[in-house]
This record gives C-alpha cells, structure tokens and sequence, in this order.
C-alpha cells in the first residue's frame, strides 16, 4: 500500500495516523510505502478503499536487496 494512496483516501496524514493507530509524525516519516504493519488496519479502515497486497512488499523487498547488491558489485569493480 502506498502512502499517498492513504492520504488521498483518509484526506491528510493525521486522519492517516489515525487509523492507523500511529502517532503522526509517524506518517511523516513514512518513504514510499506504508509500513506492513499498519497497512492491513488502513484497509479495514478504508472500508474497502484501500487493499493490503503482501506482493508489493515482497518486490519492493526484492528491488531494494538487488539494487544493493549492485550498488556493492559495482564498489568491488571499482577499486
């Protein structure tokens, strides 16, 4: 689930915050995604809006591990 996808459905980050039983200044801190932990309590919130997808998680994951291990082969390359 993306952040900015909550804000648009919920409206601003503090109702966010809300539902998803965090502090705001917590959704401040959020990159890209909303934290798994709280994503399934947005979708329940949503009612029905918003929807938990384990997959996003698990190719963001993926993405981020294979971008490091290119950014290190590439560290190795170089020196």
């Amino acid at each position: 689930m993306y952040k900015e996808e909550a804000i648009k459905v919920f409206g601003n980050k503090s109702r966010v915050a809300f539902a998803a039983g965090v502090d705001p200044s917590a959704v401040s801190q959020w990159k890209t995604l909303v934290p798994e932990r709280c994503a399934q309590r947005l979708a329940d919130a949503s009612g029905g809006a918003l929807h938990y997808d384990k997959n996003v998680y698990d190719e963001y994951r993926k993405k981020k591990r294979q971008s490091r291990k290119n950014n290190t082969e590439s560290q190795e390359k170089a020196e």
